[in-house]
């Protein structure tokens, strides 16, 4: 498994749930791309229309040797997953205010392109900075263990 991308806005503005691993229907020219690391995640969503799951605001950048047969950078993109997977987001978005994002993007041993995609909770302002300080703390604590076994 060889990751591609990763959200890091996702893992700093929301608190993951539950993780799925989803297939992707792409364009011949949307694979290499891809494959050349030409894809963000930074915006990018699921939503759920008529029991199919969508990527949006995935921005793809059109391949150079492609020419006419590009594709549209930002296209809403149909996730493949099995229908109860789709049926059990769709009722925990609906009924408790979750949110779906992609965490990553990555090629299966196969040469597959997938896309892991999480159920988020957003995190509210004063969790993000706690969990900054905390992460100072830690990083100041390490350093001062680092000092103290370079002084033996």
């Amino acid at each position: 498994m060889k990751t591609i991308a990763q959200n890091k806005k996702a893992f700093h503005d929301y608190e993951i749930l539950d993780r799925l691993e989803a297939g992707i229907a792409l364009a011949g020219s949307e694979v290499k791309s891809i494959r050349a690391g030409r894809i963000s995640l930074k915006d990018a969503f699921v939503e759920i229309h008529d029991s199919e799951a969508f990527l949006l605001r995935c921005h793809i950048s059109p391949y150079l040797q492609a020419n006419i047969f590009n594709h549209e950078p930002e296209r809403k993109r149909k996730l493949l997953l099995h229908g109860r997977e789709i049926h059990r987001l769709d009722q925990k978005v609906k009924a408790r205010g979750f949110s779906i994002v992609p965490l990553q993007v990555f090629l299966t041993d196969k040469g597959l392109v997938k896309v892991e995609i999480a159920l988020v909770r957003g995190k509210r302002e004063y969790e993000k900075k706690q969990k900054l300080k905390e992460r100072d703390v830690q990083r100041e604590m390490d350093r001062d263990v680092q000092r103290f076994r370079n002084k033996k």
